[in-house]
C-alpha cells in the first residue's frame, strides 16, 4: 500500500478520496481546530489512530519545520524496527482564497504564498509523485517579486504557473501542463472545476490525468439522484415515488472502508442532516423559486410575467408594511400582477440578497461554496442541509461533521463550521480518480525498476 502525506488536509475530502484509491495516509497537517476534530474522528472511524498508524498535526505550515514531519512518521509503532518508510506521494491544496474568482482576487494576500511552504516541504520529504490543486483563478494569477524555495528571483507580475514549473525543475521534478478538471466528469453530482498540477521526481514514471467517467450531460449524476432520498416532508417524497439510485446507495453503503477492509455502512439516523428554522414568511419567498433559477431570473421573470402576489398572503402583508405611503394595497397587488415593480417593491418582495439558486433536481449541482443560504433544495422550501451539501459533494453517509453548523460575522474569520468544511473540501470522488493514476504511475516506475535490476 503507497504512503502519502496530505498538507492542509481540511476536514478530509482529499484523503477520503485518497483512502478509496488505495493510500495509507500516515501524516496530514491543517491549521485549524474546527478541522481537526471532524478529520481526525473520522480517520479513528477508519481505524486509522494517531500515533499508531498516522499523524495528525495541527500547525501552520509556516511553522511546521520538515523534520517534524519525518520524525512523526518514523516514529509510528507500525514503522517500529522497520526501515524509514518511503513517502511515495504528497498531495494538497494550499488555500485559494487569494486566487479565487469568486470574490475580491488580491495578489498581496499572504495566503498566495503558502505553496512556496507547500514547495519546501516537497524538496524535502522527496516524494516520488506530487499533487497540487486549487482554484481556476490560479491559472492567471501573477505574483510580484516571488523568491522561490532555492532563492530564485522572479520578475514581476510572474504567472504562478510558471512560477510553479520553474520551482518544481529546480528541485529535481517534472511537471505536466496543468489541467482544469471538472469534478461532474467523475461522478460527482456538482460541476466545480478545480486546477490540478502533477510533479513526478525525476527518474519515476509520469503520471496521466484521470479520464473523465461521466463525461456527457446525459450520464452525470444529476441533483436528484444525488439527494432525494434526504427530502424529510414525506407527503413530496411519496409524491415524488423516487427509487433510490445507485449513487445514493453507494453513499448509505460506503465508499470508504476500514483500514481492516470491512465496510462502513451507516444505517442509523442520518448524520448532519439539521434543518434550518424558516419562518413562514421565507418558506413563501423561497416558494417563487423554480428549479435552476437564481434570484436574478426570478426578478426578470416576475418583471416580465408579473405574480398574482394574493396568492403570497405573507409576503403581501410585507409589502404592504415596507412600501406604506407609497402604494396602497391595491396598487401593490396590481403593480405585482403586471409586472410594474420598481426596485422598492422587488426588495419588499425578495430582500437584497442576490445570489440565491434553487438546485435543478434534473442537473448537476453549481460549485457548493460556504454559505448555504446561497441554495434552495428542489424539493423543498429551505436550505440544504450539511449532509446534503456533503451527498452533493460525493461524501459518504458515514462521514460525521462535528463543531458547529454554521456561523456568521466576524468568527467567520477564525471558525469553520460544518458548512465550510464541507464547502472548502475536495470531492472524494475527483480526489480518488486522480489518486489512481497516481498509484499507476508507482506501479510502472516499480516494475520498470525491477525489469532495469
Amino acid at each position: 500500500m503507497p504512503y502519502a502525506i496530505d498538507l492542509f488536509c481540511g476536514a478530509g475530502g482529499m484523503s477520503e478520496g485518497l483512502l478509496q484509491a488505495g493510500f495509507h495516509i500516515v501524516y496530514s497537517s491543517d491549521i485549524n481546530v474546527d478541522v481537526e476534530k471532524t478529520y481526525v474522528n473520522r480517520h479513528k472511524q477508519l481505524g486509522l489512530i494517531h500515533g499508531k498508524n498516522t499523524h495528525f498535526q495541527r500547525t501552520d505550515i509556516r511553522d511546521l519545520p520538515s523534520e517534524e514531519i519525518s520524525e512523526a512518521i518514523n516514529n509510528l509503532k507500525i514503522f517500529k524496527d522497520k526501515p524509514k518508510p518511503t513517502i511515495d506521494a504528497i498531495f494538497g491544496g494550499p488555500p485559494c482564497q487569494g486566487f479565487s474568482r469568486a470574490g475580491r482576487r488580491d495578489k498581496d494576500d499572504p495566503r498566495n504564498t503558502l505553496f512556496k511552504e507547500y514547495l519546501r516541504i516537497i524538496n524535502d520529504i522527496r516524494p516520488k509523485f506530487v499533487v497540487m490543486e486549487n482554484v481556476e483563478g490560479f491559472m492567471d494569477t501573477r505574483l510580484d517579486g516571488f523568491v522561490g524555495v532555492t532563492g530564485t528571483e522572479y520578475p514581476f507580475k510572474s504567472l504562478v504557473p510558471d512560477i510553479l514549473h520553474q520551482e518544481f525543475l529546480q528541485i529535481g521534478y517534472n511537471t505536466l501542463q496543468p489541467q482544469i478538471l471538472d469534478a461532474s466528469d467523475y461522478g460527482v453530482p456538482q460541476r466545480r472545476k478545480r486546477v490540478i498540477f502533477l510533479a513526478y521526481l525525476e527518474g519515476e514514471e509520469p503520471p496521466s490525468y484521470p479520464t473523465p467517467i461521466t463525461p456527457n450531460e446525459d450520464n452525470k449524476i444529476c441533483v436528484l439522484d444525488a439527494i432525494a432520498d434526504l427530502i424529510v416532508d414525506e407527503t413530496i417524497k411519496n409524491q415524488l415515488n423516487y427509487i433510490n439510485s445507485d449513487y445514493q446507495k453507494n453513499s448509505q453503503h460506503g465508499r470508504t472502508s476500514h483500514i481492516s477492509g470491512r465496510s462502513l455502512k451507516y444505517d442509523k439516523k442520518i448524520l448532519n442532516h439539521d434543518l434550518s428554522l424558516h419562518s413562514n414568511l421565507v418558506k413563501e419567498r423561497f416558494s417563487l423559486f423554480k428549479q435552476g433559477e437564481s434570484s436574478s431570473l426570478v426578478m426578470r421573470r416576475i418583471r416580465e410575467d408579473g405574480i398574482n402576489i394574493l396568492k403570497y398572503p405573507l409576503l403581501l402583508e410585507n409589502c404592504i408594511n415596507k412600501l406604506a405611503g407609497l402604494y396602497n394595497e391595491e396598487e401593490i397587488i396590481h403593480n405585482f400582477s403586471v409586472g410594474n415593480i420598481n426596485d422598492e417593491m422587488m426588495n419588499a418582495l425578495l430582500t437584497k440578497k442576490s445570489n440565491r439558486f434553487r438546485l435543478n433536481e434534473e442537473t448537476t449541482s453549481p460549485t457548493m461554496v460556504t454559505l448555504p443560504d446561497d441554495y434552495l433544495t428542489p424539493f423543498e422550501n429551505r436550505i440544504p442541509t450539511v449532509r446534503e451539501m456533503a451527498r452533493i459533494q460525493s461524501f459518504d453517509d458515514s462521514f460525521e461533521f462535528l463543531g458547529k453548523r454554521t456561523t456568521g460575522g466576524s468568527r467567520r474569520k477564525v471558525e469553520v463550521p460544518q458548512y465550510t468544511q464541507v464547502g472548502n473540501a475536495v470531492p472524494p470522488l475527483l480526489a480518488k480518480a486522480i489518486g489512481l493514476e497516481i498509484k499507476k504511475a508507482l506501479e510502472k516506475s516499480k516494475n520498470r525498476h525491477y525489469t532495469l535490476v
